[in-house]
């Protein structure tokens, strides 16, 4: 799936409170760095993942569910098996009637899940992190040394 550059950026411009499903409380697993990551760029970061719910992450307090989710969220990033995937878009979709972007991490993807979450007018990003979008589109894989396509006067 190819995704223009100009729409991940405003996924990212937009968003502002992103629930992570399947958070770990372990530092070295992606979904945790990634989480760290998008809190300190300044979103509100909610961790979903039953096997820790009501545990504290972030400062943020781990719920069981995207239904166990207080108000509205932008997006949900999902970091786990595409098997999984069709449940949590049905949730997802069923919790937040606003709900703007389904994000599916590196390796995962569901075309079916998809189609269902775009019929509802939901942006779907499929197989790409959003760690790497930002750092990309807003120039920070630069300072590591990547070249990213993007002209910018920041080194």
């Amino acid at each position: 799936m190819t995704y223009s550059d100009e729409t991940l950026k405003k996924i990212l411009t937009q968003t502002k409170r992103i629930a992570v499903v399947g958070v770990s409380m372990n530092p070295c697993r992606p979904s945790y760095y990634v989480a760290r990551y998008l809190k300190l760029k300044g979103y509100q970061v909610v961790p979903v993942n039953p096997g820790h719910a009501g545990d504290t992450l972030f400062g943020e307090t781990i719920v069981g569910s995207l239904s166990d989710v207080e108000g509205e969220v932008d997006m949900v990033d999902i970091f786990r098996r595409s098997d999984a995937v069709p449940g949590i878009v049905t949730e997802a979709l069923d919790a937040f009637p606003r709900l703007g972007t389904i994000w599916m991490q590196l390796g995962v993807q569901h075309a079916e899940a998809a189609q269902l979450a775009e019929a509802r007018g939901v942006t779907v990003i499929q197989n790409r992190c959003p760690k790497i979008e930002y750092q990309r589109l807003f120039g920070e894989l630069r300072m590591g040394g990547f070249a990213t396509g993007i002209i910018s006067s920041k080194l």
